[in-house]
């Protein structure tokens, strides 16, 4: 008798946890039940490393003028670093922040991106080297982002951030500085722009680095391409 008594609750119980299980399972992909995203953490952290440069196509109105003046799909990028075990990309938005590699790629379009290296950083990329670009960065943190493209460092866009913790925090420079005026600007959607933030002022010489040349960068190397 006390078996009976104490089967139709034992049944009832997981029964109904089977059910839960099943339920989650669909509704909730990454439940805390799935593995899915802890692999596709597992598989970055063993391709991507500390300082390793990080590219996406992004679609505000700014930045399609970007990919048009620069002829190039991307328009963001950002600097990978690992904190404590877990990877950000620490970009210039607004403000200047830290971000989670995973959140990062999903604000790109379709989630694409791609990751580029120092072809030499397994020899320059030392800890202390890391943790100097790391002290430089913090210098950014939290600063407001450069919608007039201007370098200085009151105000920073994204590809101006990583030249800058490269040149100052590594002593490495990625590219050339170009002038504003050395990209294509005769385009009506990259004119709007240029309208909306100079008026009739434009800093034709103002020195400029834009994502596509960091993608170009003749010192990096490609690590993953997602498009």
């Amino acid at each position: 008798m006390k078996k009976s008594k104490y089967l139709f609750p034992v049944i009832t119980f997981l029964l109904s946890f089977g059910c839960a299980l099943f339920v989650a399972m669909k509704v909730f992909p990454n439940n805390p039940f799935s593995k899915t995203k802890n692999n596709t953490e597992a598989s970055l952290q063993n391709k991507i490393q500390d300082g390793d440069l990080i590219f996406q196509t992004s679609e505000s109105s700014q930045c399609e003028a970007v990919r048009i003046a620069t002829n190039s799909k991307f328009s963001h990028c950002g600097l990978i670093y690992n904190v404590n075990g877990n990877l950000f990309v620490f970009e210039a938005v607004q403000p200047v922040k830290l971000t989670k590699l995973e959140d990062w790629i999903q604000h790109g379009k379709g989630a694409k991106y791609l990751v580029k290296r120092l072809k030499n950083a397994d020899a320059v990329l030392t800890p202390a080297t890391l943790q100097k670009m790391k002290d430089y960065s913090q210098g950014f943190m939290g600063k407001e982002y450069d919608a007039y493209f201007e370098w200085t460092d009151t105000r920073i866009y994204c590809s101006e951030l990583i030249w800058k913790i490269y040149k100052n925090g590594a002593g490495i420079e990625l590219s050339k500085l170009k002038q504003l005026k050395d990209f294509n600007l005769s385009d009506a959607r990259v004119q709007k722009i240029l309208k909306e933030r100079y008026g009739k002022d434009i800093p034709l010489e103002e020195k400029v680095v834009a994502p596509s040349d960091l993608v170009d960068s003749d010192v990096l190397k490609t690590i993953i391409d997602t498009y």
